[in-house]
């Protein structure tokens, strides 16, 4: 299963694109996602702890521009965007 991770304020910073692309090999859900993202942070980023704060306070976006929950559940090949709080939390 593929996931687009589409990235905005901060988060833009994790990639010199606007996106992450995951890989998993079974159904996820957003908190599976929130989880491989933290991962990512950590091993990029291993001194920016602000960074993996922001991930873990962030919301996430389903492709029809609404706020999913952690137990929503991901289609494959689906896109989805990480949205850091503003001001910081």
């Amino acid at each position: 299963m593929k996931i687009k991770l589409e990235l905005f304020g901060v988060c833009r910073e994790f990639s010199d694109n606007d996106f992450l692309n995951f890989d998993f090999d079974q159904d996820i859900e957003i908190k599976d996602l929130r989880k491989e993202v933290e991962n990512f942070v950590s091993k990029q980023f291993p001194e920016n702890k602000n960074f993996l704060e922001m991930v873990k306070k962030s919301a996430f976006s389903s492709e029809a521009n609404e706020i999913v929950g952690d137990d929503f559940k991901l289609n494959k090949n689906q896109t989805i965007s990480i949205i850091p709080p503003i001001g910081g939390g």
